[in-house]
């Protein structure tokens, strides 16, 4: 397999991953030892992204409304504990990590994005000459790096 044959491969192994097939499915369809694909996945730290492209603000969302939820549940079971200062304490900190999640756009949007955005390319290249392979490939490789340099600032 040549050195751009290997890239075709590693790319196509990386949106098959994203789309959440296993390591032997990509690599039976990218034609690829299964681990090559795990080292791949390993090195480049698809895990990661893949973990952020699942995880949606609207969960995040949904699993703090709940969190609230349970708090004022037990908040009621004892309600000696409804004044308390710890229970407002703990609510206004849920509270405005909703308004942050709310507000910010983060990695997982962008990567969402970024996404959509892909299979809006390969549709495209069915019908617009001017897309083509190496365009989605040189396209998702600045995708990758923008990722990559934004998660390193966050950490």
């Amino acid at each position: 397999m040549t050195k751009s044959e290997r890239e075709d491969a590693k790319n196509l192994a990386r949106i098959l991953y994203m789309q959440g097939l296993t390591n032997k499915e990509i690599a039976q369809k990218a034609k690829v030892s299964e681990n090559s694909v795990s080292k791949w996945v390993k090195d480049n730290g698809w895990d990661n992204l893949r973990a952020a492209q699942n995880v949606t603000r609207t969960e995040l969302v949904n699993k703090i409304l709940r969190t609230i939820n349970d708090v004022l549940d037990r908040a009621a079971q004892h309600p000696d504990e409804l004044n308390s200062s710890s229970l407002t304490d703990q609510l206004c900190k849920l509270a405005a990590t909703i308004e942050k999640i709310e507000r910010k756009t983060s990695i997982v949007d962008v990567i969402e994005v970024f996404m959509a955005f892909g299979k809006w390319l390969q549709f495209r290249a069915q019908v617009d000459d001017t897309v083509t392979p190496e365009l989605i490939k040189h396209i998702t490789q600045l995708q990758d790096l923008f990722i990559s340099e934004q998660m390193a600032k966050n950490v």
